[in-house]
């Protein structure tokens, strides 16, 4: 057990888009980046990321890594400035898909940024409390309490799941959470601040599939995203500016799309909402255009795409539709769009608490932001669910709230003082192994 309240511990959220890290008891992380590092091979000398004589990190967050443990040398680059900054022959990796973490290794140089370069703290001084997808399993929980513990040596350990953290952020024990973030969308109950495992439901439908969604659709009509690098912008005449395009030829793809995803993901956030009702192409044939500027200086109208690609999300076959992305979602798997999440999850849970989850629907996460999607998700759920149901959906008027739901309710859990005896030491964990985590933090 960890006593040290005078120590303020530390949130850490790594979700498949952005990390999110800052001190238990603030009302805001103070730390957000993206959580996909830029990685260039080099040839050379042979460093280990614990060598002594190996070079440390600079201001923009990069370090050299071996990151295979092979003769390869990796230098990473780690954070919005690093990764603003084009490099010949850089990779843009991310260690997440579909909410599971799959290269540990990036995961380990992204909280490594976070503490020493981000928050500038020794984690060996600050109990931890990491946030998780509800979905994982747990060998993941296991690996990540083992880097925790090994690596940086942290005094406690907490890990939580999203939808509880979530439900403690809105201030309710018992709530059905809708989290939809960056790479995929959680449908889980809580039930006195426990997840209902077997009533848990995901998505691979998220915020990058959107925004990859409307970059496509935009191609598909003739207008392509220039990256920020690919030009500059100078002055024929005082007020009067042109583009000059700029070859970069030995800039790789991965950081080229990535670089467009900022842009398209800015145009999703400013243009679109989601349509009352579902959406078809008659209806939205004479919709009103609205104007974006892109950095480059054009100005594109868009027109329907600002109600289709919301309404991807209560129906997934809508992605089949536009050019490109008719292989973006594997075809075999059953797709539901959010109500039918819903329904289905809180139809999992005993009978005796549905009519508290639908009258508790929780929206969460950076793509449950965008305007209308409460209201619509609320009117069909009213259609779709049981007569008796009184369906009532919830979400913070304040998007910074909505988008950091998950780091908000860790930061009020982990300053509780009742909260202390809940953590658990390197100690604990290695006497009673890895099922300790799944008695210690359900």
């Amino acid at each position: 057990m960890y006593g040290g309240d005078e120590v303020s511990a530390i949130v850490l959220d790594l979700g498949s888009h952005t990390c999110k890290a800052g001190y238990a008891g603030e009302d805001a992380p103070k730390t957000v980046f993206p959580s996909v590092i830029g990685s260039i091979e080099q040839t050379g000398a042979v460093y280990n990321e614990r060598d002594s004589e190996a070079p440390t990190d600079d201001k923009s967050g990069n370090r050299p890594f071996d990151a295979e443990k092979t003769k390869t040398k990796h230098k990473l680059y780690v954070g919005s400035q690093a990764l603003g900054y084009r490099r010949d022959h850089m990779e843009v990796l991310s260690p997440i898909r579909g909410g599971i973490v799959l290269d540990w290794d990036i995961v380990d140089n992204i909280w490594d940024y976070a503490f020493r370069e981000r928050l500038l703290i020794d984690p060996k001084e600050h109990p931890m409390l990491l946030a998780g997808p509800s979905s994982n399993t747990p060998q993941q929980r296991e690996k990540a309490a083992e880097l925790m513990f090994e690596k940086y040596q942290v005094p406690a350990l907490f890990l939580a799941k999203n939808a509880v953290l979530t439900s403690f952020a809105s201030g309710r024990a018992t709530s059905l959470v809708v989290d939809s973030g960056g790479g995929s969308t959680t449908v889980a109950a809580v039930h006195d601040g426990y997840i209902i495992q077997k009533a848990v439901a995901t998505s691979p439908i998220g915020g990058e599939l959107l925004t990859d969604c409307l970059m496509k659709s935009l191609e598909s009509k003739g207008i392509t995203i220039r990256p920020r690098y690919s030009f500059k912008r100078e002055e024929i005449r005082p007020g009067a500016f042109q583009t000059v395009e700029l070859d970069f030829s030995n800039t790789t793809e991965s950081y080229k799309l990535y670089s467009q995803r900022v842009i398209a993901s800015d145009i999703k956030e400013c243009v679109c909402r989601a349509p009352d009702a579902a959406y078809d192409d008659a209806g939205y044939t004479n919709i009103p255009m609205t104007p974006y500027e892109l950095p480059d200086g054009q100005t594109i109208e868009i027109g329907a795409d600002r109600f289709k690609i919301p309404d991807i999300l209560f129906n997934p076959s809508l992605v089949q539709t536009i050019p490109g992305m008719e292989n973006a979602i594997d075809s075999s798997l059953p797709l539901r769009g959010l109500p039918q999440m819903v329904i289905e999850s809180i139809n999992k849970c005993d009978a005796d608490i549905r009519k508290e989850l639908f009258s508790s629907i929780l929206l969460a996460g950076g793509t449950a932001s965008m305007q209308q999607l409460k209201e619509r998700l609320e009117k069909d759920l009213i259609e779709e669910a049981p007569q008796a149901a009184r369906v009532k959906v919830l979400a913070s008027g304040n998007a910074t709230e909505r988008r950091f739901s998950v780091w908000i309710g860790g930061s009020i859990l982990a300053s509780l003082g009742s909260f202390q005896q809940m953590w658990f030491s390197k100690a604990e964990f290695e006497e009673h192994g890895a099922s300790y985590i799944q008695r210690k933090c359900p």
